[in-house]
């Protein structure tokens, strides 16, 4: 199921590139076919068993996976680019504990999720379907190689995988794991595809290719999704920044507080649902900001504030209108005092990506109004930014957060990869 062509150095001549990228599509929309008839329990074994594999084989895949961390310096990656990238053991079973649990889920394809019967005796039955092929383009991080690839076959879609050349090594290794599994099962042949070369040229061709791709998935940096968003020939699911904002009410509860700020900023800084701007009400900025920013800094956090947060701290950096628009995906946090809830949804709504923004309060209508009005993917309240993940959810995975309004929107897991059609049942009706 990967691809045959093996490019040198990384590239194909042009005219062969157009022609492999459509050869790689054209096979995606063969299995996409074959899936819609593949029994349930089939794909489920074939889940759990490639979860057994990726736990058995942890020291194929590590191996791997330090060729591509010794190449991270030449790539000039960050520490928080090298954490994403990195595999361990404990990582590995991480990923195959999210195949198990995206096993376990039932399967949305074939529900009948609205259904009439008409007046004239014609039943109208809205059911899911798979969507078909998906093309995803992600950079850095492995793991998500074997959540797409479930996500994909669980809801009966094929999918084509463009990885990142920072995880290249990493991605064959659990892809080809994957695929072995796959045999044993009779997963139809190309349901799950890696692109072989890392010419970049090759996305170009894959955006064009509309007749056979159905959806694409970017997942990665800014430019790279703003890229395919502007040049993809078929729907995109994406968002393009995660700055995330935890807002600290002046009904908070400073315990609370703590730990949620700390935990939504420090857990991983190099991920999209990591805080990366606090807000704090004037009422308990004097009292809550000092401890709060000089625990901050014991974990290495850069602050960068206001005028306000600036005189409460000594250690904080005066900050630019572009640093309250940041997603920093580093150990930086913008920080700003707001005089009430409605400044802090302004702000929040001026300066934020819509993708996951928390609000610290015991007051029912300080939450009742932000929850209303923020305009983000997910709202949360008193609890991390960090649990918008499709695991955390209950999505058993995801494969991408959207901040999009259509079709799908917040992690997007089993459901959000299926469309639906109209099966309507007569009994000889003419019109």
């Amino acid at each position: 199921m990967t691809a045959s062509v093996e490019p040198e150095n990384g590239r194909i001549a042009e005219t062969e590139l157009s022609v492999y990228c459509e050869q790689i599509a054209q096979q995606a929309k063969v299995a996409s076919r074959q899936l819609t008839s593949l029994e349930g329990q089939r794909i489920d074994d074939w889940l759990r068993k490639s979860a057994s594999q990726l736990e058995e084989q942890v020291d194929r895949i590590c191996e791997a996976n330090r060729t591509d961390i010794a190449r991270s310096g030449e790539l000039g990656l960050s520490d928080a680019q090298v954490d994403r990238l990195r595999l361990d053991p404990q990582r590995v079973s991480g990923i195959a504990d999210g195949m198990r649990n995206i096993a376990n889920l039932d399967s949305p394809v074939g529900e009948i999720f609205e259904s009439s019967l008409r007046p004239n005796g014609l039943l109208v039955n809205k059911v899911r379907v798979p969507l078909g092929v998906i093309f995803f383009i992600y950079e850095s991080r492995p793991n998500v190689t074997a959540d797409a690839a479930a996500i994909a076959i669980k809801s009966r879609n094929a999918i084509i995988l463009r990885g990142g050349k920072e995880a290249a090594s990493s991605s064959q290794a659990v892809v080809e794991i994957l695929q072995e599994s796959a045999r044993t099962f009779a997963i139809p042949e190309n349901a799950i595809q890696l692109v072989a070369t890392a010419d970049r040229d090759a996305v170009d061709h894959f955006l064009c290719l509309n007749q056979y791709i159905d959806l694409t998935i970017p997942r990665g940096g800014e430019a790279l999704i703003r890229r395919v968003s502007e040049q993809a020939t078929m729907p995109v699911i994406k968002h393009f920044s995660g700055n995330c904002h935890v807002y600290v009410d002046q009904f908070a509860d400073p315990g609370k507080a703590m730990d949620i700020v700390i935990n939504s900023k420090c857990h991983r800084l190099g991920v999209c649902n990591a805080a990366e701007s606090l807000l704090v009400h004037q009422q308990v900025a004097p009292q809550l900001l000092p401890d709060l920013l000089k625990r901050l800094g014991e974990q290495g956090i850069r602050i960068l504030g206001d005028e306000e947060v600036c005189r409460l701290d000594s250690r904080a950096e005066p900050a630019s209108e572009e640093d309250f628009r940041a997603e920093f995906l580093d150990a930086i946090l913008s920080v700003a005092v707001v005089p009430s809830v409605q400044a802090a949804i302004d702000h929040i709504n001026r300066y934020g990506s819509g993708h996951t923004d928390c609000i610290v309060s015991e007051n029912t209508l300080a939450i009742s109004q932000f929850t209303r009005q923020v305009d983000s993917a997910a709202v949360m309240v008193n609890a991390s930014t960090r649990f918008n993940d499709g695991g955390e959810f209950g999505l058993g995975a995801e494969i991408g957060i959207s901040t999009d309004k259509f079709h799908a929107r917040g992690p997007c897991g089993l459901k959000e990869l299926t469309t639906y059609k109209f099966i309507c049942v007569g009994q000889g009706q003419t019109r």
